[in-house]
This record gives C-alpha cells, sequence and structure tokens, in this order.
C-alpha cells in the first residue's frame, strides 16, 4: 500500500521549524553517498529513513557497482574508458536511454567510487567472469560480495563524516513554495506526530514503485503478479509527489528483473552461473533462451514458461565457482540445490522426460552457436546440480524526469531549483522496457546520482 503522501504549497515551513542545509529523503545507497559527499564538502545534511536501520533495495542486491577508469581498477591492471562504458550502456538499452544522463552518470560513478574509496570504502573489481553486456571488467564489489556489505561500509564511513541520520522518520509531505522551490518536509514518527524540517535543498532518494500493486498494474502490468524480491519501501511516494506537483515521469516501463529467483526458498540465485555455462530448462526438459543475454529480461523468459518456472542446470566447476557468492551459499543452505548424476533423476525432479532432457544436455556443443545465438563455451559434466526458480522483480527504473544536473523537471522541462531526485525515485539509464537495463545499473544510478545531487546542492546552499 502506497504512502499517504501531499504536497503542500505555502509561502513557508510552520513556525518554530528547525532548518538545515540539505534534506535528503532516504537512507539507502543513493542517499548515504549524497550525504557522505555533502559533509565532505563542509555542507550540514539530515537523512531521514523510514526504517531502523538504513538498508534500502541495497542491501538485498548483490552489491555490485559498475564504473569505468576509477583508480580500483587500475590498480588491478583492467583498462577501461568512460566512453566505452557509454556504450555499453547505450548499447544495452539499444539507443532509449537518456543521453544527457548516461554521459552524466558515467563520469559521475568513477568519482564516486575514487571518493569514497579514499574515504575508506573497500572495493575490488570481479575478475571471474564479465556480466553480460560490459566490455571490460568494472564491477566494483566489496570482499564480501553483498549488498548489506556494501551498505553497512556506507553507514560506517556516513557515521565517521559526522552524517544525521534520523531513522523511523516516514516522510508524508512535500512543502513547495507557489513561486517554485521545496521549502522542507513533513515525515511521521513511530508515535503517529508529524514533525517538520526546512532546508536550502531537497533530495528525494527514496523509493520506486515496485512494492506499489496499483502503480504497476498501470506501468509494469507484466511483473504485477511476479515475486517482488525488492525492498517493500519501494511504495512509489517520489512519483505520487511528482504526480501532485505537476512533475514529469519518464521511463516508467523500465526495470530490473532476475530470471533466476529460487524457489519455494524466496533467494537470488548469481546469474554468474550462466556466465560460466550453466543453462536453463523448462519443465519439458527444453532450453528456452540464450542466458547470456542479461539477468533482467530473463525473468520475463522464465515468467513465459509452464507454470512461470525453470530449472538452472550446472555442473561442479560451476557450483565451485558459485559458492565464493553469499547469496548462492545462502540458497544452498536452505536446500535450493539438488545434486545426481543420473539424468533419469534429473528428469524426474525437472518432470519431463529423461530423453529429451539428455537431448538437451547433448546439443551442447562446444564452438558452436545455438539457436538463440548464444555461443557454447563447454559442456556440462555429471555430476549435475539444479535449482527451481522463477522470474522476479526488484526494482523499477522509471520515475521523476531529471536533468544532468539531478534536478526534477516539470512536465514543460522547467527545473525546480533546489529539487533533486536520484536512485529509485528518478528515471534511470535503462531505456523504458526490462531489456535496457545493464547490469548494475541500479546501483550505477544510485552512486552517480547521489554524487551529482550532493554537489549540485552544496554549490547551490552556498
Amino acid at each position: 500500500m502506497a504512502n499517504p503522501v501531499r504536497v503542500i504549497k505555502a509561502d513557508r515551513m510552520p513556525d518554530g521549524c528547525p532548518e538545515v542545509a540539505v534534506v535528503v529523503v532516504g537512507g539507502g545507497a543513493c542517499g548515504q553517498v549524497c550525504a557522505i559527499r555533502l559533509r565532505q564538502l563542509g555542507v550540514d545534511v539530515v537523512v531521514l529513513e523510514r526504517d531502523d536501520q538504513p538498508t534500502g533495495s541495497t542491501a538485498l542486491s548483490s552489491g555490485f557497482i559498475p564504473a569505468a577508469a576509477t583508480q580500483v581498477q587500475r590498480s588491478q591492471g583492467i583498462e577501461d574508458s568512460v566512453a566505452l562504458f557509454e556504450q555499453d550502456i547505450q548499447a544495452k538499452a539499444h539507443g532509449d536511454a537518456a543521453p544527457h544522463l548516461v554521459q552524466a552518470y558515467a563520469q559521475a560513478v568513477a568519482q564516486a567510487i575514487d571518493g569514497l574509496v579514499d574515504a575508506g570504502l573497500t572495493l575490488e573489481v570481479l575478475t571471474g567472469f564479465r556480466y553480460p553486456g560490459h566490455s571490460a571488467l568494472r564491477m566494483h564489489s566489496t570482499p564480501e560480495r553483498s549488498g548489506e556489505a556494501l551498505m553497512a561500509q556506507l553507514q560506517n564511513i556516513s557515521q565517521r563524516e559526522g552524517v544525521d541520520v534520523l531513522t523511523q522518520a516516514t516522510v508524508r509531505e512535500l512543502w513547495l513554495h507557489p513561486q517554485g522551490h521545496a521549502l522542507g518536509v513533513g515525515y511521521e514518527r513511530p508515535d503517529g506526530q508529524m514533525e517538520f524540517l526546512a532546508c536550502q535543498a531537497l533530495v528525494l532518494a527514496c523509493n520506486g514503485f515496485g512494492g506499489n500493486p496499483a502503480m504497476l498494474r498501470e506501468w509494469l502490468p507484466e511483473m504485477a503478479d511476479a515475486v517482488f524480491a525488492g525492498h517493500t519501501g519501494n511504495d512509489g511516494s517520489a512519483i505520487a509527489w511528482g504526480q501532485q506537483m505537476g512533475a514529469r515521469l519518464a521511463d516508467m516501463g523500465a526495470y530490473q528483473g532476475h530470471g533466476s529467483w529460487a524457489m519455494p526458498q524466496g533467494a537470488l540465485v548469481s546469474w554468474g552461473l550462466m556466465m560460466e555455462g550453466g543453462i536453463q530448462v523448462n519443465q519439458w526438459g527444453d532450453r528456452f533462451h540464450d542466458e547470456n543475454q542479461g539477468y533482467s529480461e530473463a525473468a520475463t523468459q522464465v515468467l513465459a514458461q509452464p507454470g512461470g518456472m525453470a530449472w538452472c542446470v550446472f555442473d561442479d566447476p560451476i557450483l565451485r565457482f558459485a559458492q565464493d557468492f553469499p547469496d548462492f551459499r545462502d540458497a544452498q543452505a536452505a536446500g535450493a540445490v539438488r545434486s545426481s548424476a543420473d539424468v533419469g533423476q534429473m528428469a524426474q525432479w525437472v518432470g519431463c522426460d529423461p530423453a529429451r532432457l539428455a537431448a538437451t544436455l547433448a546439443a551442447m556443443v562446444p564452438g558452436q552457436v545455438d539457436a538463440w545465438g548464444r555461443r557454447i563455451e563447454r559442456v556440462l559434466q555429471a555430476p549435475y546440480h539444479l535449482i527451481k526458480v522463477t522470474g522476479a522483480l526488484f526494482h523499477t527504473q522509471g520515475g521523476l524526469d531529471i536533468n544532468a544536473q539531478c534536478q526534477v523537471l516539470s512536465q514543460q522541462g522547467q527545473a525546480w531549483p533546489n529539487l533533486f531526485a536520484g536512485g529509485g525515485a528518478a528515471r534511470g539509464v535503462s531505456g523504458n522496457a526490462v531489456w535496457g537495463y545493464l547490469s548494475g545499473n541500479g546501483l550505477l544510478s544510485a552512486f552517480a546520482s547521489g554524487w551529482i545531487c550532493a554537489n549540485q546542492s552544496a554549490a547551490l546552499v552556498r
């Protein structure tokens, strides 16, 4: 259910209302990056977070941030460029991603990572494999390979930088002056009381709308009944404010899906299994798509199969590789992985004809390009491992339209001078469909927009 949020038009905030230079709504990755950068620039900031602890969608993710030409890449001897990164983003989106944001985000995310590493963030570039669509090794990760670990590090840096984070503060009201600038916010405390905070600049880093069934039915009907594996706080508050204030929305058909959500365990299975040579089969034991295209569009491919289910099939080398990822270890501990050297036993689990499944495995001929355009690199060898999966929705990629400075735009394209948006609240760089999502685009947008919002709001309040 959506927050009962509203826009208040007024000349000023309520009497006696405290004021801070910048208010950031939302304590996820975007909000934390923004607040840390503001403190580095000497600007006072308050982060308002609805939950007991700031986690957001990031803590539920694998925590991989794509960025090009960073200090971390160079230290590992990896050659890359911002221009190549921009090309990859647009290629995945079929040229449909907002050009001004692609350019701004590809540049800003490297600056954000370098700045945060200097502030104590521990990152390394994954070198085992390249995620689909990326021309270079550029996925930055914590050593723990988890979004939870990434958020923990960001919170530690935030505390050291002196960021004020007010938890259990659910923002209900966005206050705007009739002349067109943000005045502040009203937020609800656990006892139901409303409190108010005025500001010179306001950053909406709050949420998308993946947890709002009505908005999903309106903009993403193909995912309205899918498993939602994102954060429940993604209730569309920023969208609702935008609609009330006359802001323009953009890319509302874009989202990050995932074609490998373990069932019934409800756990993420890394798409690295597919990139290392794994396959997916449906209940007949047949492959049905190119597993190397990307995990986001794979969600719709899996959901289109009978019962909306499929099986990930892989072997021992891939199993050993997968066990480096905590998400996979959790799924395995929950009983998601079934193993057998007998194709007949595998077929019984899948519910298909053993001869048909055997034919599918035999068709994997190294060096050949299959019917879906995937080049086969290796043959799967017994014993085999299987995980039953469905397609899931992780987070939306459409939202408030913004310019390259992350200022919110009106229906006429005019910018609110001191109202900024990023992360799940704003449009991303995935175009307007599920296939436009390049691996890591969510955290790319979160880190880049948080960094930009901080720099721009800091310049404004000064």
